[in-house]
């Protein structure tokens, strides 16, 4: 799927829910993500209970994109990649800011607790978050020599562990 198709698909869903898109642009990041960034009239509806329906809408998304990308490869290809891990189409739908805003806040917490690892020299546990907040701390704490990143934990309980191993 092409970002215009991706982009009617959006505002088909969207719209489904009586919310009026204003607007849709797009930003491809540097680790590969494309972004959707959707202006809407009533934006409260998808980011009440800290943007519960905003992530449902975004992994409803990413598998309509994967299943319409995996019809058309075909039969053959998925029985050649059987086995291998795929993490699939890398897309973020933002409405009114709301992602960029969480994504902001969740790098500030993770630079913050890796400066509380250097400063102390020990292992500093987060508070416990979603897959997809996990995975900012873990990106944005990647090139760091001194420290290293784990989540650790079940469920809703899953946290990352920020672990100080000194200078390299």
């Amino acid at each position: 799927m092409n970002n215009t198709e991706i982009t009617s698909l959006i505002k088909d869903l969207i719209e489904k829910t009586t919310v009026t898109v204003i607007g849709i642009s797009i930003d491809e990041s540097g680790d590969g993500t494309t972004w959707f960034a959707v202006e809407v009239d009533n934006p409260h509806l998808f980011w009440g209970r800290d943007g519960e329906a905003l992530l449902a809408l975004n992994h409803l998304i990413r598998r309509i994109v994967e299943g319409k990308m995996l019809a058309f490869a075909g039969a053959g290809s998925l029985a050649a990649n059987q086995g291998k891990k795929s993490e699939g189409p890398r897309i973020l739908v933002d409405i009114n800011g709301f992602q960029k805003k969480r994504v902001d806040n969740v790098r500030a917490t993770a630079h913050m607790m890796a400066e509380r690892a250097r400063y102390f020299k020990s292992n500093i546990e987060v508070d416990p978050m979603s897959a997809f907040e996990r995975r900012i701390v873990h990106e944005f704490l990647s090139d760091a020599t001194d420290l290293k990143t784990e989540s650790m934990g079940e469920g809703s309980a899953r946290r990352v562990v920020i672990k100080y191993l000194g200078s390299l």
